[in-house]
Order: structure tokens, then sequence, then C-alpha cells
């Protein structure tokens, strides 16, 4: 799903003045929607859980809270965005160390307009492949919590592929009330078969069949 420019948020946290008028002049030619922060401190006082396509452009070295520094605190708060550093040459190291905490690519400074522009256009893509995703999970859970107890524990077994006979012994019920089951199951989730209802359950829960 194409998200519009306008609908997309760049985070920009750099303590270089010029730079962030710079990089508003820039990201606002194609669009995007920009908020400018002089500091990781000024960015916590509002940073949240996304809920539009969002990436941050973050300085990796500021006086005082570092890129890194912010970086872990938006971990540890769940405030997940990719996020891009801008680099000084010198800063490379601390930057590959930022991608293995799970930061999304680092740019050097001096950089190249198209370069950033592509950086960031791929760091929006994923942001609204995971927001899509939550969506879907958050739609499949909501389907799911509609079961009662007993259902779930059917539901598991039916999504496995089991026969109505095996779960009845598995359950300690009867075949019939295990037909039952298999029919509310069916009708509150919307589904037709014992694929969906695993496509279903495994969207709300990789590990649902394990």
């Amino acid at each position: 799903m194409n998200h519009p420019p306008e609908e997309c948020l760049v985070h920009v946290v750099d303590d270089d003045a010029a730079l962030r008028r710079s990089l508003r002049f820039l990201l606002d030619s194609v669009g995007w929607k920009v908020q400018l922060y002089a500091s990781a401190e000024e960015f916590l006082e509002v940073a949240a859980v996304p809920t539009r396509p969002s990436c941050l452009l973050l300085d990796i070295r500021m006086p005082a809270m570092s890129g890194l520094e912010l970086q872990q605190v938006l971990r540890e708060r769940g405030v997940l965005m990719p996020i891009l550093f801008m680099t000084g040459h010198a800063d490379v190291s601390m930057a590959v160390q930022a991608m293995k905490s799970g930061a999304s690519d680092f740019i050097e400074k001096p950089f190249k307009d198209q370069m950033l522009l592509d950086a960031v256009s791929a760091a929006i893509r994923r942001s609204a492949e995971a927001l899509e995703e939550t969506q879907r999970r958050d739609a499949a859970l909501a389907l799911l919590t509609a079961l009662s107890p007993r259902e779930k524990e059917a539901a598991r077994l039916i999504a496995l592929g089991q026969p109505n006979k095996l779960i009845a012994a598995a359950l300690g019920i009867s075949e019939k009330t295990v037909h039952i089951h298999r029919q509310h199951i069916m009708e509150k989730a919307g589904i037709s078969s014992a694929a969906e209802l695993a496509r279903l359950m495994l969207r709300a829960d990789p590990a649902a069949l394990d």
C-alpha cells in the first residue's frame, strides 16, 4: 500500500541549526511532513509509537544525549521506527554499532541529497509495512478474542488439521460438541476453512501453532 507523501513523517534530530533547516527544505521538496528537534531530549518530550509511516533522521554525536543513547531509550519505551543515523567520518564505527542495535542505515556527512532521499524513502516504506503488519495482527487478535476459552482450545487443534474425532478425545468432549465449536469458530472469525483459521492464528501470533 502506497501512502501519499503528506501522510508520512520524518523526524530530524540534530544540534546543527543550519543542517536542520537544509534538511527541512530538502525533505519538504518531496512532500514529506517534517519535524525538527535541536536535541535528543527535545525529541523524547514528544516521542510516541508511530501511527503513520515515519522515520527518524538522527545525528549520532550531540552535546548532551547522543544519538546512540536516544536509540536505546526509544527501544526501552517501545517507540519503534526506522532510524537513519547521520555521522561524521570519525563516527562510522559508532554507526556500525548502531545498526547492530537495530538502526536501519547510516549516512555519512556530507551526503548527497539523492542518497539521503533514497534512504529516507526506503525507511518510510519499511515503516509503512510494519504498521500494516501491526494492523493485520491487531485485526486477527480482535477476531480471536471473541472466542470462548474452550473454542480457543478447539481452534488450535482445528488449525493444525486434526479431525473432530481426535479433537474430541484431546479435549474430553463429544464429536458433536466439537462440530458445534467448529461452526461457532468459523462464524465468529468470518472464515470457512481450517487453512484460513491457521493463517488467522499465525497472523495474530507467529508461535500460535508451535
